[in-house]
């Protein structure tokens, strides 16, 4: 999105139309999601309609009115995706949706599963996000794209609705990715090398891909499996039956192996207390449910009957998701536009503008009289782990609900706490970033730069509403008032009310039984 200034009445623009926001009550925006997953490839578009409260706009009417075909996703061998397939198949549901890609206003992007490993993955990402123009490029990680799933799936809005402790298990080509919602939180997760398409096989039975997993899941059962072998339907089953086995032990909060070699590609799932039901997501769940018969080739519908015979032996009841395979996808980005207060700090002026900082909300405790380092951050490390932004090469913005007097100890302790959180980040040289909604912005930008004396440059801005899963743009500042306008891009989830709300994990076995 493209914030310009009018040479003659220097108005803030939205979006490259030239439209000024200052005159609109309303604004209707266009916009795309595109998923480039390791199993399946696929685009939704929507059409936003924004309205003005007081001084931003927020959404008022969110209609999908395309979702694309479903593209097994095209490699032109075995570690790189075919780019010029997936823009063809961009070109030609754009196509089908009578939209041109200049029309659109606001998008994302998300690469998942082992799509993500690919050799030519950030290429392809990069690709895509420079056509659109105006796309927030995603790199899914594990933790991000489980957290995504839980959203999308609607497992998180009905642990609210239902008042129920709700697993969601999103089980795609690749990875398996397991989320506990409770209360209208994500408040345990963890991924597992489980998919459909670790071993595919043509219609002769030969096999065609075979991922590592695959493989190692092959010789776990005395299979040597190869490129160019017959596989068995009885070795297919019982390839299936394995990695359900698996992926169930992993449900219960486990750690499956295979011989020496651990599944997990995250930590044990950490829950106390029983699960109330499970929904699926992904390509799998289409099985599950029995949206989908046909056979691509995988072992798609054998490990969805697996996994489902041992929920239901298990007692745990089984209810659909809002959103089954297309559950990760982003299905459009809400945009409001706000302008931070006049109590900011920025140094020097020339750190903005800034685009696309991903926004980090930590379970920060503000409201005591006494503020402790170590905790700010520990909550910042945890929100940056979990949104796979730990080791990110780009800035990340902290969202500080700031709370109680801002007196030179509680700020000095926040201070010190946000640089140690930080550390990672900091010392690659990127800027400290800070959004609140308070009015505390100037005050905690001077302290990191006169008491703390921190070279990294530093923008605390305040004023805004912010949460988990927003993107944010910070424009130049503006020489009229000092302030700076912020283009908010939030990540909308159908059917998914909690949105925003944060998560919180324990350490305990999770009991699948009611």
């Amino acid at each position: 999105m493209k914030i310009e200034t009018d040479e003659q009445g220097g108005r803030i623009f939205f979006s490259t139309t030239g439209r000024s926001l200052e005159g609109e009550d309303e604004i209707c925006l266009l916009s795309v999601g595109v998923d480039i997953g390791s199993s399946t490839s696929h685009l939704v578009f929507s059409r936003i309609v924004l309205e003005r409260l007081d001084s931003r706009y927020v959404v008022a009417e969110r209609e999908t009115f395309y979702q694309s075909d479903i593209l097994l996703t095209p490699y032109t061998s075995e570690d790189d995706i075919d780019a010029e397939a997936l823009g063809a198949f961009f070109e030609k549901q754009y196509e089908n949706a009578m939209v041109d890609p200049d029309e659109i206003d606001a998008g994302a992007l998300i690469l998942t599963g082992v799509a993500v490993r690919r050799t030519n993955a950030r290429r392809i990402g990069e690709l895509f996000a420079g056509q659109a123009g105006k796309l927030v490029a995603v790199s899914a990680g594990d933790s991000l794209e489980t957290i995504m799933a839980a959203y999308g799936s609607g497992a998180v809005a009905r642990s609210i609705r239902d008042g129920a402790v709700v697993m969601n298990v999103d089980i795609g080509g690749g990875t398996s990715k397991i989320a506990v919602c409770q209360d209208g939180v994500v408040a345990a997760i963890t991924a597992i090398d489980v998919g459909a398409r670790l071993v595919c096989a043509d219609a002769t039975g030969r096999i065609t891909r075979l991922e590592e997993a695959g493989r190692r899941f092959g010789e776990d059962l005395g299979l040597k499996l190869h490129i160019g072998q017959q596989l068995a339907p009885d070795d297919a089953a019982r390839l299936a039956a394995r990695m359900a086995d698996s992926l169930f032990d992993a449900m219960r909060g486990g750690a499956p192996r295979l011989g020496t070699t651990g599944l997990l590609r995250l930590d044990p799932l950490a829950f106390s207390g029983p699960i109330d039901m499970v929904t699926f997501s992904g390509g799998v769940s289409e099985y599950v449910y029995g949206w989908e018969t046909g056979n691509f080739g995988d072992l798609g519908s054998l490990l969805a009957a697996e996994i489902r015979n041992r929920v239901i032996a298990a007692g745990i009841e089984i209810k659909p998701p809002a959103q089954g395979i297309r559950a990760t996808v982003i299905g459009a980005s809400q945009y409001t536009t706000q302008v931070s207060g006049s109590t900011i700090f920025v140094s020097p002026l020339s750190a903005l503008p800034l685009r696309n900082l991903p926004v980090i909300a930590p379970d920060f405790a503000l409201d005591g009289d006494a503020i402790a380092s170590a905790a700010v951050a520990a909550a910042i490390r945890k929100a940056l782990l979990h949104l796979d932004l730990a080791e990110s090469e780009s800035p990340v913005a902290v969202f500080v609900p700031w709370a109680g007097s801002a007196t030179f100890h509680r700020l000095d302790a926040f201070c010190r706490g946000v640089v140690e959180g930080l550390e990672s980040l900091l010392t690659r040289g990127l800027p400290v970033v800070l959004a609140g909604d308070g009015d505390v912005g100037g005050l905690l930008g001077i302290h990191f730069r006169e008491e703390m004396k921190l070279e990294n440059p530093v923008i605390s801005i305040d004023g805004l509403e912010l949460k988990q899963f927003d993107f944010i743009d910070i424009g130049e500042m503006l020489e009229s008032s000092g302030a700076v306008p912020v283009v908010i891009k939030s990540l909308i989830f159908p059917a998914s009310a909690a949105l925003g709300q944060e998560w919180k994990a324990t350490k305990a076995a999770t009991p699948i039984s009611k």
